[in-house]
């Protein structure tokens, strides 16, 4: 074999594995122009900066798609963790199964199940693998069910156990295969192999060599944080480690050490960020001392015409805590729908006036603000404390001599929305700040209270139960009171998916009885008007409706539901329609002309969602339910049954896809406003559990909330005590305390001491 011969071996072995051929002499004839020389990396102190392009390998059109991953840099590839790992260290069919025993087998979905159980939910996936059957089961998993399609071939991995003449693993860690060639030659090269998510235009072996030869030139580079004794403490790998296990592993236990490494490091970095916030906030921000005196205690309670519920009366505990305490409050009250948080907003706010400071309560739409403020009224009906709404709806005037009460401290308690933050208002002696459905504020709105020369007290509320994962991160930083149970007499709403025509009718009836004795309805659409005049709902592009719709249907726009209800199902009574184009002064009447009676059902969006109090109200009808997500629909339920009377929520949709099959199947089951959310993170994900996309508010890197719940509690309890020791501030964590004030110090207004 001559020397050009061998080249050409030596280029396709080369190619082969990915790797880049050495300078060489160009083979070419002496007459031909010499190409231009590729472009040169620029200089850098750092290799881990080096753009991707540069990198063995790549180049500039790989790089191109690279950055569509947003991996731009070397440290960007080394970091970039895979979705899961093939594992073919065991892979059997079902005739060499084992009970009880570690190992994996390998099969295609012939048939896929859901159905609801005494305890919840279950999920049955069969698969073929040879000439027998083996079935997958996952409990409470819904979101399982719209992984699986007919014909896929996957990996099941667990522990089987023989049921019913068939292998069943329980709760299986699954991996999907893709049919190609190098999924069924595998076993050829490696046992163990990462799979990554990958965009158009680039493929899995090409991410796979780049990734390893990444690995093997700047691995070892990345530097670690974390003291060797902190290492072997926790139970982790050196980074080095840590990055061959998770591109290059050679066992699936080595790959899960190494993402455990990647993952609780991400975690505790962000952790210790919050800590750091959360001191920096209790050192740096005095407030005043408000003192809840057993004759304030009295005086307060008097007020209201109910005993508080043993939750309440735990919340009222932390805030007079808190408030009497000299450092500012920084707490998150999370109440399930009906709980009352109002009060024990009221309860604070009173508590502020009594030791001669200034109270607000910002809430996020004026609907909402009406709502509080009318609470307000009603129990301080009788009290001598001056009060007042600031919305935008009043005049110049008015906003001018309210604005000069709040100045000189005459008004003690207000009531409003964002016109509360904007230029112009200037608080006497501000002592604390209530913030309602604080999500649906921006940090910077929310930050307003305690930015200027005033340090309040700042109490931030929600009706929209948060999951705990997502409390420790997103919310870490403040403390937490959850008030979960229901004020006595309050029954639980029942609630039943309406999917077809005869069940509708069988309602509309219901719904005339209850009527006919005296209550109110409400029935709530997605759209205002017609579909072509609006921007598309949340879910229009996640969602399939799964249905045809019946020419008698009534249609998602609440004006022609409107038309329709009047008209047809329920001309006998006064109907009324109230959404958010109507003007402030439209909508303030239709609202309280249902308040008084005088209209009997209410056609709307959602602005209804919440604050509005309606005790003699006692059915909700949302149209076209699947638009809405599951904790957007408890919000919509809690209108209803907030008296003496039995509540009931229809919800009407024709859509049979499997997704919102089980989301409106939960809100039957469930009507603990917790479980619910829970139930709706694990389907959606954190974005929309608040009901607004923060799919990106986090800064993670590695860690999945959901997926790596159990080392979000782990890495905070580890953080904060670092913080609160002191010992992070010490020599041993410099490196550590770099990175995190590196990562996160402009995003969570840290100091660089900390």
């Amino acid at each position: 074999m001559n020397g050009a011969s061998m080249l050409r071996v030596d280029d396709a072995r080369l190619r082969i594995d990915g790797l880049a051929l050495p300078d060489a002499p160009p083979m070419s004839s002496p007459d031909e122009s010499t190409p231009p020389p590729p472009p040169q990396p620029e200089a850098s102190d750092n290799p881990l900066a080096m753009p991707i392009q540069f990198m063995r390998g790549v180049g500039p059109q790989r790089a191109e798609l690279l950055a569509k991953l947003n991996v731009k840099t070397v440290e960007d590839l080394l970091l970039y963790a895979p979705r899961d790992v093939l594992d073919f260290s065991d892979v059997r069919d079902a005739t060499t199964l084992e009970a009880d025993l570690l190992q994996t087998v390998r099969g295609k979905v012939v048939d896929v199940g859901f159905k609801s159980t005494r305890n919840g939910t279950m999920t049955a996936v069969l698969i073929q693998s040879g000439n027998d059957f083996v079935r997958g089961v996952w409990f409470n998993q819904h979101w399982m069910f719209r992984k699986f399609q007919h014909g896929q071939l996957v990996l099941f991995s667990g522990k089987p156990k023989r049921k019913e003449a068939r292998w069943e693993f329980s709760n299986p860690h699954t991996q999907w295969l893709s049919i190609d060639a190098e999924d069924e030659d595998a076993t050829a090269m490696r046992v163990v192999l990462p799979r990554y998510g990958l965009t158009e235009g680039l493929k899995m072996p090409e991410l796979r060599r780049i990734t390893r030869a990444a690995v093997e030139d700047f691995g070892h580079l990345i530097p670690d944080c974390l003291p060797p004794d902190v290492i072997e403490k926790w139970k982790l790998t050196t980074m080095t480690a840590a990055l061959r296990g998770l591109h290059i592993p050679e066992s699936r236990a080595e790959y899960e050490l190494a993402r455990r490494r990647l993952i609780f490091e991400d975690l505790l970095e962000f952790q210790l960020a919050v800590a750091l916030r959360r001191r920096i906030w209790r050192d740096e921000r005095a407030a005043p001392k408000l003192p809840t005196t057993q004759k304030i205690d009295a005086r307060i309670r008097r007020l209201f015409p109910f005993q508080f519920t043993a939750g309440q009366n735990q919340a009222v505990q932390d805030l007079a805590r808190d408030l009497g305490s000299g450092q500012a409050m920084h707490r998150l009250l999370q109440a399930d729908v009906g709980a009352g948080k109002t009060a024990i907003a009221i309860y604070g706010m009173l508590v502020a006036v009594a030791n001669d400071h200034q109270a607000v309560l910002m809430a996020p739409t004026e609907l909402l603000a009406s709502q509080h403020w009318q609470t307000v009224e009603r129990a301080l009906s009788e009290s001598r404390v001056k009060r007042a709404l600031l919305t935008g709806n009043l005049t110049a005037a008015q906003r001018r001599e309210t604005l000069a009460q709040i100045a000189s401290g005459e008004v003690q308690l207000i009531v409003g929305t964002q016109a509360i933050i904007q230029e112009g208002v200037r608080f006497k002696n501000l002592g604390l700040a209530v913030i309602d459905e604080q999500h649906k504020f921006g940090v910077g709105q929310r930050a307003h209270f305690s930015s200027g020369e005033h340090k309040p007290h700042v109490l931030v509320m929600t009706a929209t139960p948060i999951p705990r994962s997502l409390c420790l991160t997103q919310f870490g930083d403040l403390d937490l009171t959850v008030v979960s149970d229901q004020p006595p007499g309050r029954q639980p709403v029942k609630t039943y998916r309406v999917h077809n025509a005869p069940l509708r009718q069988r309602n509309w009836k219901f719904i005339r009885e209850r009527l006919t004795e005296g209550r109110q309805v409400y029935i709530v659409c997605p759209r205002v008007g017609e579909a072509a005049d609006e921007s598309p709902t949340l879910f229009d592009d996640e969602i399939s409706t799964g249905g045809a719709t019946g020419a008698d249907e009534l249609l998602g726009s609440s004006e022609e539901v409107f038309r329709q209800l009047s008209d047809g199902e329920l001309k006998d009574f006064k109907v009324g329609l109230v959404h958010g184009r109507m003007d402030r002064q439209q909508k303030a009447d239709v609202m309280e002309a249902f308040r008084s009676g005088e209209v009997q059902a209410l056609v709307s969006t959602t602005v209804i969602e919440v604050g509005v109090d309606v005790p003699n109200a006692t059915v909700i009808v949302i149209q076209q339910a699947e638009r809405f997500g599951l904790s957007q629909l408890h919000q919509l339920r809690g209108r209803v049954g907030r008296g003496r009377y039995q509540g009931y929520c229809f919800l009407f949709s024709d859509a049979s896809a499997p997704e919102v099959v089980k989301r409106l199947t939960a809100l039957e089951q469930y009507t603990d406003g917790f479980q619910i959310a829970e139930a709706d993170f694990e389907l959606r994900g954190p974005g929309d559990v608040l009901g607004v996309r923060q799919h990106g508010a986090l800064p993670l890197k590695v860690a999945d909330l959901l997926r790596d719940q159990k080392l979000v509690e782990e890495t905070r309890e580890v953080a904060f005590e670092l913080v609160r020791s002191g010992e992070f501030d010490g020599p041993h964590f410099a490196a550590l305390k770099q990175q995190v004030l590196d990562r996160f110090g402009l995003l969570m207004e840290l100091s660089r001491t900390g």
